[in-house]
C-alpha cells in the first residue's frame, strides 16, 4: 500500500498529524481564520458523505466508511445483572440472536490489514420478545472529535494534498488549536495497547446512552465488549486480520463480556473525547458469542444492515451525545447510495470463509 492510500483513521496516528498537533497555539490560531476553515454552516449527511469521499475516494457498492468487513453470527446471553438499570429484555437471563460484522475503519474496501488499523464491530441483537438493538463499536478508548461538526472539520483539515500526498500542516495546526480536545484524545488513542486481531480486541461504544429501568429511572452508561480469549502471533498478508478471525472460529466460538460502565454526576455525557474515570461502577451485562463467519458476497446476512445506533429497545435511550443521531443519518445515506450501485466482490470472499469453516 502506498503512503497516500492509507485510510483516514490510520493517518490520524501518523507523525505528520501527531507532531503538528503540538504546534504552539498562537501560531495556529491565526491560520484558522485566514483559511476560513471553521466557517459556520449546517452539517448534513450529504455534506458528510462528500467529506468522507475526499478522504478515501468513492467505491461504488460499498459502505462509505468501514468498507472492508465480514459478516458474523452468534448470540448474546444476558447475565441478569443489568436488569436493575435497564428493562431491556436482552439483559434478562435469555439468549438473543445476533447478526454482526467485523470491519476496518475507513472507506477503502481493499485496504491492506495492518496492526494499527482501527477495527470495529457492528451488532444487531434480536431479543426473544421481538425487540431489536443495534450498535456500532470500535477499538478506541476515546473518539478524536467532540461533535459531528468537529469530526467533519477534522477530516477536512487532515485531507491529503493531491501533490504531496500529505495533509497541510497549517490546516492541521489550525484545527488542533481550535479544538484542543482532539490532540488530547489522540494522545490517549496513540497510547492504547494494540492486540493481534479481532478475537482478542476490546470494542467500545464510546458514545453515552441511557439505561431506563422499570421505575423510569434513567442512568447514563457506556459499554465495552471485552475478549475472553487470547490469540497467538498474528498472520501475514493483506487480509490477515480477517483470515486469523476465520481460522479462530474454525476452532470454536469466540466470546466477549459486555461490560457496562455506569456514569456518575459530572461525567461527560455528550463528549466522546473524554474518558470516564476507571473507578466507575461496572456491570457484567452478559456474554456475546460469535460462532460463524460469512462473506458479504452471495447474500451475507449483514450486507443489507445498517448498524444504526438509534435502533434501541425499550429500556435503552439516546442521551445528549450528538453522535448517535448523526451516525444514523449518515448510515442511512450510505445505504441509499450503495443500494443503487453495482457492488464488486468483497476482499473477504466466500471461498476464504469456507476454508475456515468447522470440519
Amino acid at each position: 500500500m502506498r503512503q497516500h492510500e492509507i485510510p483516514f483513521f490510520r493517518r490520524l496516528l501518523t507523525p505528520a498529524i501527531l507532531i503538528v498537533a503540538g504546534v504552539p497555539a498562537i501560531f495556529a490560531l491565526g491560520l484558522a481564520y485566514v483559511g476560513g476553515l471553521f466557517s459556520p454552516g449546517r452539517l448534513t449527511e450529504a455534506t458528510f458523505m462528500q467529506t468522507l469521499a475526499k478522504q478515501d475516494g468513492v467505491h461504488p457498492g460499498f459502505r462509505r466508511n468501514h468498507a472492508k468487513g465480514v459478516c458474523v453470527a452468534g448470540w448474546f446471553a444476558g447475565s441478569g445483572q443489568a436488569v436493575s438499570f435497564s428493562r431491556a429484555a436482552v439483559f434478562a437471563r435469555v439468549r438473543s440472536r445476533v447478526i454482526g460484522r467485523f470491519n476496518l475503519a475507513g472507506g477503502m474496501p481493499y485496504q491492506a490489514d495492518a496492526p494499527d488499523t482501527i477495527r470495529g464491530v457492528g451488532l444487531d441483537l434480536f431479543a426473544p420478545r421481538g425487540s431489536e438493538w443495534r450498535m456500532a463499536l470500535i477499538d478506541l478508548p476515546v473518539f478524536p472529535a467532540a461533535t459531528p461538526l468537529a469530526f467533519n472539520g477534522l477530516m477536512l483539515a487532515t485531507t491529503q494534498d493531491a501533490a504531496t500526498h500529505k495533509p497541510d500542516p497549517a490546516k492541521v495546526a489550525a484545527f488542533m488549536t481550535a479544538n484542543p480536545e482532539t490532540p488530547a484524545a489522540l494522545a490517549i488513542i496513540k497510547a492504547r495497547p494494540v492486540t493481534s486481531g479481532f478475537a482478542d480486541d476490546t470494542f467500545r461504544s464510546l458514545n453515552s446512552f441511557l439505561f431506563v429501568n422499570d421505575d423510569g429511572k434513567a442512568t447514563p452508561v457506556r459499554w465495552a465488549l471485552v475478549p475472553q480469549q487470547s490469540m497467538g502471533a498474528p498472520g501475514s498478508g493483506e487480509n490477515y486480520l480477517f483470515e486469523d478471525l476465520i481460522k479462530a472460529l474454525a476452532h470454536g466460538p469466540l466470546t466477549w463480556k459486555m461490560v457496562v460502565t455506569v456514569g456518575a454526576a459530572g461525567d461527560p455525557i455528550a463528549d466522546p473525547t473524554k474518558p470516564w474515570p476507571s473507578s466507575r461502577k461496572q456491570i457484567d451485562a452478559g456474554t456475546l458469542t460469535i460462532d460463524k463467519a460469512e462473506s458479504e458476497d452471495g447474500g451475507g446476512p449483514c450486507l443489507g444492515l445498517t448498524f444504526d445506533p438509534t435502533v434501541l429497545p425499550s429500556g435503552i435511550a439516546v442521551s445528549d451525545d450528538p453522535f448517535p443521531s448523526a451516525r444514523a443519518a449518515a448510515y442511512a445515506r450510505s445505504f441509499t447510495l450503495r443500494s443503487g450501485e453495482h457492488k464488486p466482490p468483497s476482499a473477504i470472499t466466500p471461498a476464504m470463509v469456507t476454508v475456515g469453516e468447522h470440519p
